[in-house]
């Protein structure tokens, strides 16, 4: 399971630059527009994840900024890393 966590901390750290990259180097056609709103997507799933993570960690996890901001930016591969720490106390 770590092994999966790892590969998509990479994948969605390659995914983010790829959607920065176009936002100061718009690609062109409709490829650099379907990043544009994929980045808006992801930047709202994220957003809700996080809610998620606090729902479901803060009695159980002292939570801090840290915490936050590796949701944020991994996802749902953060919130697993996470779960996985919760199963294994």
């Amino acid at each position: 399971m770590s092994q999966l966590i790892k590969c998509g901390y990479v994948t969605t750290a390659m995914a983010w630059l790829v959607m920065i990259y176009n936002l100061a180097y718009p690609f062109e056609g409709l490829i650099g527009l379907a990043l544009t709103i994929l980045l808006l997507l992801t930047v709202i799933m994220h957003a809700l994840q996080m809610v998620i993570f606090h729902l479901m960690f803060k009695d159980t996890l002292t939570l801090k900024q840290k915490d936050y901001i590796v949701v944020c930016v991994f996802g749902l591969f953060g919130l697993l890393a996470y779960r996985q720490k919760v199963l294994q106390k």
